[in-house]
């Protein structure tokens, strides 16, 4: 079973630290410091295991909101972690209610056991409301293409009746917007700052509507993804999925952050996004390797290859061995269906249903409508040839 921990820590390194050492049971998410916040997060998450940062500075407050979170929730487990030299910090974190005390620089096997103990003994908590799946894109590089993709694949699923939104992150920043003729003036940044009013009234009159029913939540340039907490980021997004069969999100070419992982580790799919350029493929391998070395979730993880052209290498089935991931699938590059999709502002699924672009889109499309484990026939037969190469 896997968990997901909180930490509320004013120390960014000790997300990374408990992150990489609880890579095996988890996931852990960075939290703030408030009350409020830290129970948002346990409804959503249903974590049933907090750590708390202590420091001298601000040990009133800190053992305060150990007291009031054991207040509220009496059968959540917390461990405060600070100086485990400092005799009045651990004194003080045990007497707020802490389980237990971890001190810097405890090795990753001790910080594993020691959680590993905690978690068999959590109480069994009751099940959370079914979400919407989320569907993630992202590649290294900034890339119009994506956005392309991203958006066919929403409209595919809207198109089988499950009820999507596009969540564009990508860069270059509103591209969907700009593929399908669309405006809006509610954007990701907004959805964001109306975190506590939003619900199905707010999503029906301030959410972008494609006319096939898909509803669309771009970024402006003005928006940036890191600056976003990933407290605020996993509530967001819980609240989406409650709302949406659906959930897709572009996110190629964003940089590196703290909010970007979070997107990443809660992926039930993650479509990884490259073409078959040697130096995109060393810019996506660079970033993979650094993600795997610090226990980023990439369980869900299949390759997808854009503007894909068999006659070039390295072929479909080489990249999939060098990025040792399922080949989802390799889009052909289709240039002028492209081009007119984008002038026109209809989908290429309109345009041309028989060109090998549609097809590789709607094979895209029964694999993300599968559950997830599921594999749709096609793309079974798929991987079962790229074996027999």
């Amino acid at each position: 079973m896997e968990h997901t921990f909180l930490a509320a820590s004013q120390r960014a390194a000790d997300t990374e630290w408990l992150q990489e050492a609880l890579a095996p049971l988890g996931q852990v998410l960075r939290a703030g410091d408030t009350l409020d916040e830290l129970l948002g997060l346990i409804e959503v998450t249903g974590a049933s295991l907090v750590f708390v940062g202590i420091d001298r500075e601000h040990t009133v407050a800190q053992c305060a909101l150990i007291e009031g979170l054991l207040e509220a929730r009496p059968m959540l487990v917390v461990v405060a972690i600070g100086d485990g030299f400092d005799n009045q910090l651990v004194i003080s974190a045990m007497r707020a209610g802490a389980r237990d005390f971890m001190s810097y620089g405890l090795r990753s096997s001790e910080v594993l056991g020691l959680v590993r103990r905690l978690t068999q003994r959590l109480p069994q908590l009751p099940a959370r409301r079914e979400q919407g799946g989320l569907t993630v894109i992202y590649g290294v590089q900034p890339d119009v293409d994506a956005s392309l993709v991203a958006s066919h694949l929403a409209l595919g699923l809207q198109q089988r009746g499950q009820a999507t939104l596009l969540v564009d992150l990508g860069l270059p920043a509103g591209e969907s917007l700009e593929l399908f003729k669309s405006e809006t003036s509610f954007t990701f940044g907004d959805a964001l700052r109306n975190l506590r009013r939003l619900d199905s009234n707010l999503i029906e009159s301030a959410f972008c509507r494609h006319p096939s029913g898909m509803r669309i939540l771009p970024q402006m340039p003005e928006d940036r993804l890191a600056d976003c907490s990933s407290a605020e980021l996993y509530l967001l997004l819980g609240s989406l999925r409650q709302s949406f069969a659906h959930v897709v999100i572009n996110l190629c070419g964003q940089p590196d952050s703290d909010a970007l992982r979070t997107c990443i580790n809660n992926a039930q799919r993650l479509y990884w996004y490259i073409d078959q350029s040697v130096s995109n493929c060393r810019r996506n391998l660079d970033c993979l390797q650094l993600w795997q070395g610090k226990g980023i979730k990439l369980d869900s993880v299949q390759l997808l290859v854009d503007r894909y052209i068999p006659q070039v290498a390295p072929d479909a089935a080489t990249l999939a061995r060098t990025f040792e991931m399922p080949l989802a699938v390799a889009l052909p590059a289709s240039p002028t269906l492209r081009l007119r999709a984008r002038n026109q502002g209809q989908s290429v699924f309109e345009l041309a249903a028989r060109d090998a672009l549609s097809r590789a889109l709607q094979q895209l499309v029964e694999n993300s409508g599968a559950k997830p484990g599921e594999v749709s026939g096609g793309n079974l037969l798929q991987r079962l040839l790229g074996r027999l190469k």
